[in-house]
């Protein structure tokens, strides 16, 4: 059965008279049981008192008191009142036992207390001589101390461990000197402890100037380091963007065959790590780039209370190195001095980046910007002043590369270099008209060295990198070797003046601004425009004799046109456009003046040969009285001499190009048929003459018709309308109905090429087999037939016009 603790309750208050004392007692008691308190306290004091049947009289009269409610409880709890009674009575038994305890306690205690007082007086005695003797001993001890912390502090010095000796000095300011009981040791302390701080400020400024001195080497060594690794992550994002070039024009060329790779990139430590940060330079140990020095030198000054002196003389150090970096040597060209110049402020600004970042406020971040303002236009200066003396593009290319990587390598810890980079795109004008000067002079040579025969391969290699490399091919097989090209050797040599101007226009523009593929675009088309064009139309002008090296002028730009196209391209891909943007638009042709000038320089030299046979013409019997059923001599002449041409044009030069070739030659011939029929060496002709014209032509539009297999329908058919003039003009004057030529729409559909100026005039020349076509017929009267009186109405007509 769960025992129930009794509640607080306060005993009830005693009716019976007595003594205040007692019954005071008496309530303290009861209140104690009731309240289930410890009674030691009670019973310790009735024992002390010599009272304990007080204590027990209490007691009884608390149980009397409360038999009633035991009464009560023991119904209730009928258990727990044996329980309890038990209890009770054990605690009786412990009362007594108790009792007679401390009756034993307090017999004993009587019996030792004697003795033990009378050596408390001896003990008294013998304390008041220990503390004379601890006293002598603590001055002793204190003495020891002292001289132990002086030689200590000694021993500091001598190894160079002054922050310890500091430390010392100061243990023994606070702790000993005032309390030193040696006036001799007091005055000792007094004289030696500034002395010694001063020769440690002494020594310890001695290191920090030896650092300074150490630290210019470290810092050039470290900038060189720091643009190395710069510029081996530019080569390896170069090395990535070449494989994507090469998969992309893969894609391009066969869509079944991609090839895909996964690049990896490698983990790049960076000088400017903020691990480790400690007196060493992160985790590259190869320079030794210590800051203990500096640090420990900051940091006993900071003990000596001289930490804002520290700073000053720092900062002011520091600056004056760096006014002396900027010192540009008269004495070695920029070009090899430049790299020492930039890495040595690249350095600088690294140290001051790391002690910004771990050197407890050594310099501050506005101190350091100030130093990078003061570095930034410097540099900007030095810049402008050697670009301005600079006349070769290659070197101000190298010095803008190194320009780009130092900026790069700052910008990766926090320095702001856009006003370098505006400095090297405020010269990028100049750089290009350098670099077109340089392959102006290196394309003039190209062209001087040509030979104007075709370019013979006999490696598979050669092939490659004189024809792949440009994409130049007409066809993906690879041909059989020996090959012998279309073009001559200085198409792959200007190829590669081109591809070295565009890379190196890329490179110029790159890293150092925004790479703009349409400022790439404008400078290529200046090369192509003005300095290629430029160059082969003085070759074709001044160079050019014969008609095989016309020719040969002529295949060369029919590829220098397949050429541009991969030189776009290559811009295109350099500059990380897509190609299908770049392939999007029709470009104009960029040598489209000196294609012109070839084209033209042949079919000069072409006519020059055909005008040789047309003097043949003048053998022509214009009064004949039987038309030529085979042909003129002339044009017989003429066409062997074509057909010979075209057998070897075709081997050399693109269809296109031959076509135009031979559609102006043809043209040629046909006006020069017409002239002579215009000029003075015909007085006359007759109709046989005519129809020998006729099959003349018809022989010029058979070998036309004959081309067909080379052109297209097209192609051949504008062949054949080269002749339109002459052909038209013997078609009028075969006609049955001249006169219809009057007739605008008649004119427009069969005589659009004539003009009536020439009718006219030759149309007068025409004369029947009687020679009465156009003459008085009044003798004869011969009866004037309808072709005569057409005839004679057109010129009448046009001469009223004219």
């Amino acid at each position: 059965m769960k025992s129930t603790r009794p509640r607080r309750k306060m005993a009830p208050a005693t009716a019976d008279a007595g003594d205040s004392g007692e019954k005071l007692e008496q309530l303290l008691i009861s209140s104690a049981i009731c309240n289930g308190e410890d009674l030691g306290p009670f019973v310790r004091k009735a024992f002390a008192s010599g009272r304990p049947e007080t204590l027990l009289h209490h007691l009884r009269h608390f149980s009397r008191s409360k038999e009633s409610e035991i009464e009560e409880v023991c119904k209730a709890h009928y258990q727990d009142f044996i329980l309890a009674v038990d209890d009770l009575r054990s605690l009786l038994s412990d009362v007594d036992s108790l009792k007679s305890s401390l009756y034993d306690s307090n017999s004993r205690l009587q019996s030792v207390g004697g003795p033990l007082l009378s050596s408390l007086d001896s003990f008294v005695e013998a304390q008041n001589v220990s503390k004379n003797v601890d006293y002598a001993l603590q001055s002793v001890t204190l003495c020891i101390k002292l001289m132990e912390l002086c030689s200590r502090a000694n021993h500091h010095l001598s190894n160079g461990s002054f922050y310890m000796a500091l430390k010392c000095l100061d243990s023994i300011e606070n702790d000993f000197q005032d309390k030193t009981p040696s006036s001799t040791l007091k005055k000792m302390l007094e004289s030696k402890i500034p002395e010694i701080r001063s020769h440690i400020e002494r020594k310890i400024s001695e290191e920090f100037g030896d650092w300074l001195v150490e630290i210019r080497v470290v810092s050039r060594n470290l900038g060189q380091l720091a643009i190395g690794q710069a510029s081996a992550a530019r080569q390896r994002a170069e090395d990535l963007r070449t494989k994507q070039r090469q998969a992309e024009e893969q894609s391009r060329l066969s869509l079944r065959d991609c090839v895909y790779a996964l690049e990896d990139d490698e983990e790049e430590e960076g000088l400017g790590g903020y691990e480790n940060e400690g007196y060493s330079y992160g985790n590259n140990s190869v320079l030794g780039f210590d800051l203990t020095p500096l640090y420990r030198a900051y940091h006993i000054h900071q003990t000596l209370g001289l930490e804002d002196r520290f700073k000053q003389y720092y900062f002011e150090n520091r600056k004056l190195q760096l006014t002396s970096d900027f010192q540009v040597s008269s004495m070695t060209p920029f070009l090899e001095s430049h790299q020492t110049f930039f890495a040595q402020i690249a350095g600088f600004f690294i140290v001051e980046d790391r002690i910004l970042r771990t050197g407890g406020g050594l310099i501050s971040k506005t101190e350091v910007e100030n130093l990078w303002e003061t570095a930034v236009s410097k540099m900007c200066s030095v810049l402008e002043d050697q670009f301005s003396r600079m006349q070769t593009a290659n070197h101000l290319l190298l010095i803008k590369d190194y320009v780009s990587l130092l900026g790069v390598t700052l910008r990766r810890y926090g320095y702001t270099v856009g006003a370098l980079l505006d400095v090297l795109s405020k010269h990028r004008d100049k750089y290009h008209e350098l670099l077109l000067s340089d392959c102006r002079k290196q394309i003039s040579e190209a062209l001087a060295a040509d030979k104007f025969e075709q370019m013979l391969m006999k490696k598979e290699y050669e092939y490659s990198m004189n024809v792949l490399s440009f994409q130049i091919q007409t066809s993906d097989i690879i041909p059989a070797f020996p090959y012998v090209a279309p073009f001559s050797s200085t198409v792959p040599d200007c190829c590669r003046i081109v591809r070295s101007f565009i890379e190196d226009s890329v490179s110029f523009m790159s890293y150092g601004e925004q790479l703009d593929f349409y400022n790439v675009k404008k400078y290529l088309d200046r090369l192509l425009s003005e300095v290629l064009d430029g160059a082969l139309l003085k070759l074709i002008s001044s160079s050019v004799h014969g008609v095989s090296q016309a020719m040969q002028v002529a295949a060369n730009m029919a590829v220098f046109e397949r050429a541009c196209d991969f030189f776009f391209r290559h811009a295109a891909q350099l500059s990380g456009i897509p190609l299908r943007m770049v392939e999007k638009g029709k470009r104009q042709f960029p040598l489209n003046k000196s294609r012109d000038a070839a084209e033209e320089m042949l079919s000069g030299m072409l006519k020059t040969k055909v005008d040789g046979f047309m003097t043949l013409i003048e053998n022509v019997n214009w009064m004949t009285d039987e038309p030529s059923q085979g042909g003129n001599e002339y044009v017989n002449e003429v066409l062997i001499y074509l057909e010979t041409l075209v057998s070897t044009a075709q081997q050399i030069l693109p269809p296109q190009v031959l076509k135009r070739v031979l559609q102006d030659v043809l043209s040629h011939i046909s006006e020069k048929i017409v002239d002579t029929l215009l000029g003075d060496l015909v007085k006359r002709f007759n109709v046989n003459a005519i129809i020998g014209l006729d099959v003349d032509i018809r022989l010029l539009e058979s070998f036309a018709d004959n081309l067909a297999p080379l052109f297209s329908e097209g192609d051949a058919n504008q062949l054949k309308n080269a002749l339109a003039e002459s052909r038209q003009l013997i078609n009028l004057l075969l006609s049955s109905h001249p006169e219809n030529f009057l007739n605008p729409v008649i004119r427009e559909r069969s005589y659009n090429a004539l003009d009536y100026r020439k009718v006219m005039t030759i149309s007068e020349k025409l004369r029947d087999p009687s020679d009465r076509l156009f003459g008085t017929f009044g003798s004869r009267g011969a009866k004037q037939n309808s072709k005569k009186k057409s005839l004679d109405a057109l010129i009448k007509r046009l001469r009223d016009v004219s």
